[in-house]
């Protein structure tokens, strides 16, 4: 199984989620991972921040795991009770760009978690920034020795399409912030093209395959 540079594929589930709401460690091995590590132009590669994303997926839920390497750790100190932060995108995130359909135009979900677990998750359009209340899960895994967090997304399809069809290709993009001031890092999976960092280029996503 292969998937061209501009594509990730997202595995079928077919064994039992686990009591703790995610797939079992060994399932994730399943998945066809897809890595980057250089800034949205596509440029200046840091292979300390390198950002490695596997998918699943079942009828019910898209899964989604993050492994990010990391050079300094910079979050915000607070939390809502359930977790959720706005400007959550002002901190050290990893974010997911969801297209079901509308190719091209700004229609889209956006999820972000930070390596302290706090998440955020959007409703894109033209009119602005919504609240999306996906009801998403979320867990995260922070190992400082060896300098790597990882985060695990669970998403429900019916926050991200009404009528969820497998054999149909969805549009993604995938990122990473990391630092502050001009030792900021912003990094795409599909660089946006543009002059200053910014991620909201759906015509440049990448393509998100469902195999069966």
């Amino acid at each position: 199984m292969s998937a061209s540079p501009a594509e990730v594929i997202a595995i079928h589930l077919t064994q039992a989620i686990g009591a703790n709401a995610f797939p079992a460690e060994r399932y994730w091995g399943h998945a066809v991972p897809i890595r980057f590590c250089h800034d949205w132009q596509g440029k200046n590669r840091d292979p300390q921040r390198q950002t490695e994303v596997r998918l699943l997926w079942t009828n019910a839920k898209l899964y989604v795991r993050f492994r990010c390497r990391y050079r300094t750790i910079h979050i915000f100190p607070d939390a809502g009770i359930n977790g959720r932060r706005n400007q959550l995108w002002e901190r050290d995130v990893a974010e997911i760009f969801l297209q079901p359909d509308r190719f091209g135009e700004k229609y889209y979900k956006e999820f972000e978690v930070s390596p302290h677990g706090q998440w955020l998750d959007l409703d894109i359009s033209p009119r602005g920034l919504a609240h999306l209340a996906s009801g998403m899960q979320s867990r995260v895994e922070l190992n400082r020795s060896r300098r790597v967090w990882t985060a695990d997304l669970g998403i429900p399809m019916p926050a991200l399409t009404a009528r969820f069809l497998p054999a149909r290709s969805w549009r993604v993009n995938f990122f990473r912030c990391e630092g502050t001031g001009r030792l900021r890092f912003y990094s795409a999976w599909q660089p946006t093209g543009t002059a200053e960092p910014n991620f909201h280029v759906p015509e440049e996503f990448g393509r998100l395959r469902f195999e069966p």
